[in-house]
Formats: C-alpha cells, structure tokens, sequence
C-alpha cells in the first residue's frame, strides 16, 4: 500500500466517528467536544491533503495558470491516482465542514433526530443537496436568519 492509499483510508475511516457521532449524538458533550474543536476533526483531513498536494501542486498550478479549465482538462488531471485521492479527501474535508455546520444549527434548534440525521446523512453524502435541505428545515422552524451584506458606496 502507497502512501496516497494509506492517506486514502486515513481520511475515509477517520471522519466516521465525527459522522456518527453528529447522526445519533447531536446534544452529547463528547460530540459538542469533538466537532467544536477544528484541531481534532478538520486539521488531520488537511495534514492528509497536504501531503498529498504538495507534490501535485506544480502540475496543478501550472495547468490552471496557462490554459482554460474544461472538462478534458479535468479529466486528465484525474487520471492520476494520487489526484483522484487528493480530490476524495477534499470531498471529505468539505462535507464534514458543511455537515459542522449544520450540527451546530441543529444543535440549537428544537429539530428532532428524525429530522436532522437524514439531512447530516445526505450532507455526508452529496453535501450542497444536505445543506440546502438543513437550510430549508431550519428556516421552517424559525432557526435560522438570512443573512444580509451590506454594501457601503461611499
């Protein structure tokens, strides 16, 4: 097993129990402990990125720099098997930052577990689908503000 497969693993098995943990434990004081803190549950997920982009950051900067990004172009750059590992670990990163924030929406909210774990299950899943779900349960009961930015012309 090559390193990016070990890293592979790492991330994949390693969010499981932040996963879980915010699907049948939203209110516990472990949970709140483990997900509140981004040292313990995004920092390993970006060690394991950097490793893995480090050595592909030349090739991904060059490629983006001189030439227009289409879909041939990213499906070369997907033909490497370190790139494909390196985009699964940044799936995983970004979900489990989205699937963060909306336990922490959830956590102060009167929605019940029926509710909230299949949203946090589809925001694991396909997470922009289980953030605008979370958004529209939340915003159904009161939850959650829109936010406004203000733009100054002065």
């Amino acid at each position: 097993m090559n390193i990016e497969e070990l890293l592979f693993w790492f991330a994949s098995v390693y969010i499981m129990p932040f996963w879980i943990s915010m699907w049948f434990f939203p209110r516990h004081e472990i949970t709140q402990k483990m997900i509140e803190n981004p040292l313990i549950c995004i920092v390993p997920l970006l060690v394991s990125y950097t490793i893995l982009v480090i050595p592909q950051l030349p090739d991904l900067l060059l490629t983006f720099s001189s030439q227009m990004v289409t879909p041939d172009v990213v499906k070369e750059l997907f033909e490497n098997d370190a790139t494909i590992y390196l985009g699964w670990i940044h799936f995983l990163a970004l979900d489990l930052l989205a699937g963060r924030w909306l336990w922490s929406q959830f956590r102060d909210s009167t929605l019940t577990l029926y509710i909230t774990f299949p949203i946090l299950f589809l925001s694991m899943m396909v997470a922009p689908f289980g953030v605008l779900l979370g958004i529209l349960a939340l915003k159904s009961q009161g939850h959650l503000e829109v936010m406004h930015v203000e733009q100054s012309l002065d």
